[in-house]
């Protein structure tokens, strides 16, 4: 019996100490935004869902599949590590259902780019992604405008 599988993943990542700005969340781009630490760009949102597909597939997380250790990743989009997550996955014997994440902070606001972060975000899994955002009414780090996180669940579907 096939039935499918369902895996959660969460990234956090810390705005970067210096003030540089940049900001890649949901595989777009806010120029004027404070950039994320990371070994790659930092996107919660896609190290989220990628995470998440891997949980489901039983392949781990995404520490173990893109390392710091990995000079590979250094600098990587979110996006590109989501597709190359998403190719794993399909490599590994299962179909993608859906992702849906949720970015938890304060800013960006996501309201006025949800379609075309979905968009960037679907492409990239080859599958659907929802995306939604909340806040945390200013409680712990995220509240405090110190950085952001985010949680995605993922359903994948073993092939015949």
């Amino acid at each position: 019996m096939n039935l499918p599988r369902t895996g959660i993943g969460v990234d956090v990542h810390a705005f970067a100490a210096d003030g540089s700005t940049g900001l890649a969340l949901a595989g777009v781009q806010f120029p004027d935004e404070r950039a994320l630490e990371g070994h790659s760009d930092g996107d919660v949102a896609a190290h989220a869902a990628a995470d998440a597909l891997f949980s489901a597939a039983g392949l781990g997380d995404l520490g173990q599949q893109f390392g710091t250790d990995d000079p590979q990743w250094a600098g990587a989009a979110g996006v590109v590590l989501l597709g190359e997550a998403a190719r794993r996955v399909r490599a590994a014997g299962f179909e993608i259902g859906n992702v849906a994440v949720q970015v938890i902070g304060n800013r960006p606001k996501l309201g006025p780019v949800r379609d075309r972060a979905q968009q960037a975000l679907s492409t990239a899994a080859g599958a659907p992604v929802t995306l939604s955002a909340t806040t945390t009414d200013g409680l712990g780090f995220t509240g405090r405008g110190e950085g952001l996180a985010a949680i995605a669940t993922a359903l994948v579907v073993p092939r015949d």
